[in-house]
């Protein structure tokens, strides 16, 4: 499988953004869903995900829903009301994932390159 993200940009507190990662190759319907994001100096962190069920990030709750569709073989990321602390490299990933680790980044086989969201105060 191969992911591509984009979407990224430059907004202003309080707006929002649309990220979207389209995926190639077989297995997309059988595998979780994830965003991660890294911000400079930090470490990668959970965003969201989607198997049977979403997950979210408590940073992100009630800004951000994570949705997919099948059919494209393509997962969204709306975000909402955003802060410049959401400011980061936004990565999508995918693999077969079991529930209980669906927020780990060392659990996902597939990358997508990441796409950058800046939020300006």
């Amino acid at each position: 499988v191969q992911l591509q993200a984009y979407g990224g940009g430059l907004v202003q507190a309080g707006g929002s953004l649309r990220l979207s990662c389209a995926a190639s190759g077989g297995g997309f319907v059988n595998y979780a869903v994830a965003w991660f994001r890294q911000a400079p100096g930090k470490e990668r962190e959970f965003v969201a995900a989607h198997k049977q069920y979403t997950y979210y990030a408590d940073s992100v709750k009630g800004r951000f829903t994570i949705s997919r569709d099948n059919a494209k073989k393509t997962v969204y990321l709306q975000m909402n009301s955003l802060k410049p602390e959401d400011t980061a490299v936004y990565y999508c990933a995918a693999s077969t994932v079991i529930l209980s680790a669906i927020r780990r980044s060392d659990m996902y086989h597939y990358w997508g390159q990441g796409t950058l969201v800046t939020v300006s105060s």
